[in-house]
């Protein structure tokens, strides 16, 4: 057993419980997640306590991105490396990050990685970098969206509640691996986690029932991306 897995067997309820408590969590389509195989799993990201909503209820052991200075931070660093977590210089190009992303998918894991690069105070989704897509293309794996609401409204104080909503499988076959492959596999991307995100408002407008399934990619309405 990797030093990760026992990590994470402790970890996911230890800080994933008392999470899933503050922000009244509540996920849908879960049982989307393909429960073996190199994974990509595409998250928007408002809010830190993003991180330990998903991992609390993604039964999979996730690979996630943190910029490099997190990792220098006392106690976090080591904390977040426990489980794995890779390290990424933001804004610049990092191929030594995108060499150990393709490995843990390669390897038959599951790389999380918020794909907007960085939290949005907007309080909607943003634009989607192409790092996500590239090792999909590159490694010829699915990507799963996944995206989360609420998180944009939390904080101490005001423990709105959070939702996330998983959507299905995607690939790429037929695109090219290059720049072109991946600015449209992102937009493929983008897309989807919009079309997500705009159910889960409906669905919090709505009254957040407890058992719903998000739309498939079929029957979903078209979203209007943010500029």
């Amino acid at each position: 057993m990797r030093s990760e897995d026992v990590v994470w067997a402790f970890g996911r309820p230890m800080l994933g419980f008392p999470t899933s408590v503050v922000t009244r969590l509540r996920s849908y389509g879960t049982e989307r997640i393909p429960r073996s195989g190199g994974l990509v799993i595409a998250l928007n990201h408002f809010h830190w306590i993003d991180i330990p909503c998903v991992g609390f209820v993604c039964k999979r052991n996730l690979y996630f991105l943190a910029k490099v200075e997190a990792h220098g931070v006392p106690g976090l660093g080591q904390l977040i490396r426990g489980f794995g977590t890779l390290s990424v210089r933001r804004g610049e190009s990092d191929r030594d990050a995108v060499r150990r992303m393709r490995e843990v998918v390669r390897d038959g894991h599951a790389l999380g990685v918020y794909v907007e690069g960085t939290r949005q105070r907007s309080g909607v989704p943003g634009h989607v970098q192409p790092g996500a897509a590239m090792v999909a293309l590159q490694e010829n794996v699915p990507v799963i969206c996944a995206a989360i609401h609420g998180s944009q409204h939390w904080r101490l104080g005001n423990f709105a509640p959070v939702s996330i909503a998983w959507g299905e499988p995607m690939r790429f076959e037929g695109l090219p691996r290059g720049a072109k492959g991946y600015r449209e596999a992102s937009g493929q991307i983008e897309a989807e986690l919009n079309r997500l995100w705009a159910w889960l408002r409906d669905l919090h407008e709505a009254g957040r029932p407890r058992v719903a399934t998000p739309p498939t990619r079929e029957d979903a309405a078209p979203v209007t991306l943010p500029a």
